[in-house]
């Protein structure tokens, strides 16, 4: 997790994109248990929003903290880092339980 200013920005992997100018990004972070000091990892889902649909399913992206744009959008993709051509991902494969 970084800051530019105010702003977190965080990266994840594209869960979903069947709405329109939306897509739901699963960001995963480590954290170490207090007591047993073992790292775990947990997967958190964002509401992101994707004004040229161009987000596919698989395609890992970098998103920041924006206004609200909906009841549940928070957030915005800044830039698409690697894409997935033709592969459609499951939600399994990206950590939902």
């Amino acid at each position: 997790m970084s800051y530019i200013g105010k702003r977190k920005i965080r990266t994840g992997q594209v869960v979903s994109n069947k709405m329109d100018k939306t897509v739901v990004v699963a960001a995963e972070t480590l954290k170490r248990h207090p007591l047993y000091k073992k790292t775990i990892k947990h997967t958190k889902k964002y509401k992101v929003h994707d004004e040229g649909n161009v987000c596919k399913i698989g395609d890992e992206v970098e998103i920041m903290e924006t206004r609200p744009l909906s009841k549940e959008k928070r957030w915005r993709v800044t830039k698409v880092i690697s894409s997935r051509e033709s592969a459609e991902a499951e939600p399994a494969e990206v950590g939902e339980k």
